[in-house]
């Protein structure tokens, strides 16, 4: 099972001058590349692809004014180029919108693979580089596993990040459980199971709020260019930071206590993109992360031997009475108790939806039957080959 341990490091001056250039060079090559493409659509209806702007790569090098690329090592390079090639294969897919050029404030990143870095007695050499990274390890990567890539993250707050993705062989599947949950994600209470337990959503990021307020008054005054705004900038990344860390904390957490205590997890497949649409609710949704939380769970089932089921999206989950099978017409969001008009039961909204998304999702992993006259499919994650974000 592919696995990616994170790591923070404190690199020598030595080391940060050449990471610092290295990632300054993958950011100009991917821009140069996504220019390059993007104009020989525009101006010609011609598409190029990752072998094209390879050999655009190994001209630029050639060219006396771009000769610093050959200070660095090329795998980053050629990685940034695949990467570039990603971002167009899921824009053509419809699965992300058109590629960014990369900005230099937002840090950066360089992938290094097996011909770019040495790990030698648990010690990470990357190429060109003499000594090992100041690594701090926070927990030991398991000892037989050899690392396959290596990414170097620089944020925006000036932390530096290391990424080491092995085969991790010491991940083996929990116990069975005899328990199996639905799981309905909201605002007030970021989940309410199907039996009847609520979890408070921690709203992070309003807890914060003033001190990001303040900080980004401060920088918002700030000279632009100056070196007053690119601390105070730096400040506001922290705060940032902060909260993304909190966030993430409670999450992982949350998820992990989930996964070992039930067998079968059943969600909802949810459209965020289009839901963070209102603008009323853009900000709660954003931080309550529904995605990230259905992400970490589908990952770890994986992991851990859970069936993790996700249901259809339009599967009317609280219009639905958990009782009799009725189906009201109009349900708002500031209903949160409703009475069935067909066999009297008092229902709790968020409660009667996590009822309703359990027995769906039981459904489907019995006899793999639809939730939907109109044949829409739901999604049996348990079993499904996927390899977790890094």
């Amino acid at each position: 099972m592919e696995k990616a341990y994170r790591y923070r490091f404190y690199p020598t001056t030595e080391q940060e001058n050449l990471l610092r250039r290295t990632m300054g060079c993958t950011r100009l090559v991917y821009n140069k590349a996504l220019a390059a493409r993007t104009e020989a659509w525009y101006k010609r209806q011609e598409r190029v692809g990752y072998t094209e702007t390879s050999s655009m790569l190994t001209n630029w090098k050639k060219e006396e004014e771009l000769d610093f690329l050959n200070e660095v090592s090329c795998v980053p390079l050629q990685q940034g180029l695949r990467h570039l090639q990603a971002a167009f294969t899921n824009f053509f897919g419809g699965r992300a919108k058109y590629p960014n050029f990369k900005k230099k404030h937002n840090g950066g990143s360089a992938e290094f693979t097996r011909s770019a870095f040495r790990w030698k007695n648990g010690q990470l050499f990357l190429a060109k580089c003499n000594e090992p990274l100041p690594i701090r390890w926070s927990k030991q990567i398991p000892q037989g596993c050899i690392p396959s890539t290596v990414t170097v993250k620089l944020t925006p707050a000036g932390r530096w990040y290391v990424s080491i993705l092995v085969n991790d062989h010491t991940i083996k599947p929990l116990p069975k459980a005899d328990k199996t949950i639905g799981l309905d994600v909201g605002i007030t209470s970021l989940i309410t199971t199907s039996n009847g337990d609520k979890i408070a959503n921690p709203k992070h990021f309003k807890k914060l709020r003033n001190k990001l307020k303040r900080k980004q008054k401060a920088l918002a005054k700030k000279q632009k260019g100056s070196n007053n705004g690119y601390k105070t900038r730096r400040e506001v990344a922290r705060v940032h930071a902060q909260i993304v860390d909190i966030r993430k904390d409670f999450l992982h957490k949350l998820t992990t206590q989930i996964i070992r205590e039930n067998q079968t997890i059943v969600v909802e497949d949810l459209a965020i993109k289009n839901m963070v649409k209102s603008h009323k609710l853009a900000l709660a949704i954003s931080d309550a992360s529904w995605g990230e939380l259905i992400r970490q769970l589908s990952y770890k089932c994986q992991w851990y031997g859970r069936e993790f089921i996700k249901i259809d999206r339009w599967f009317p989950s609280s219009k639905r009475c958990g009782n009799c099978g009725h189906i009201v017409e109009k349900l708002p969001l500031n209903v949160r108790e409703w009475e069935c008009p067909k066999c009297g039961t008092n229902h709790d909204r968020d409660t009667n939806a996590a009822k309703n998304i359990l027995a769906a999702g039981l459904a489907v992993s019995v006899c793999g039957a639809t939730v939907r006259p109109e044949q829409s499919k739901s999604v049996r994650a348990g079993a499904m080959k996927q390899k977790p974000n890094r």
